[in-house]
């Protein structure tokens, strides 16, 4: 079984929870926080890789790190380590943060600028973009990128919508060499 396929299935069925107890928000917080720990966190990325140490090892530590956690998220991740899944933590992760976006309109969007953002300007982004993209409003996430020389460039899913001054110089570029 595939990757995003595995972890679609974990992800649908703590979803299917979280909505049955209204944990909707307290379970994507909480899902955020596990995916950045294990993804960022290398000696906990090892341990879980680890051939050495047992499935219940591994259940000890992670009861450990994530003692705060819900019960359903803290068996999910018990879950996937009896069934030696534990690779799969990130993208169940992942889908179960789409699934709820989907849930509620909206979309996670990265922001490109030269310069942090207002709040002003971050609200007139999302309501501007989240109907291009059929969504109730945008999530958005500014990165400061000193490259794009000015404008900026918005990136939600798979799509780009670049307004940067770089991506104009580019695209007469090529627009000049065809």
């Amino acid at each position: 079984m595939s990757n995003s396929t595995v972890g679609k299935r974990y992800a649908l069925a703590l979803f299917h929870l979280a909505k049955e107890h209204q944990l909707l928000d307290q379970m994507e917080g909480e899902l955020r926080v596990v995916k950045e720990v294990v993804s960022q966190n290398n000696e906990l990325k090892a341990v879980l890789k680890s051939p050495k140490l047992t499935s219940v090892k591994k259940k000890e530590i992670l009861k450990d790190s994530f003692a705060a956690l819900n019960p359903y998220v803290l068996n999910t991740l018990m879950i996937l380590v009896d069934r030696h899944r534990e690779d799969h933590i990130i993208g169940m992760a992942d889908h179960f943060v789409d699934l709820a976006n989907d849930e509620r309109g909206i979309a996670d969007a990265l922001v490109y600028t030269t310069r942090p953002l207002t709040d002003a300007e971050s609200e007139a982004l999302s309501s501007s973009f989240a109907a291009k993209v059929g969504k109730k409003s945008l999530r958005i996430e500014n990165i400061v990128d000193t490259n794009l020389l000015g404008g900026i460039k918005l990136r939600i899913g798979n799509r780009i919508f670049d307004g940067s001054l770089r991506g104009k110089l580019d695209r007469l570029e090529n627009q000049l060499l065809s």
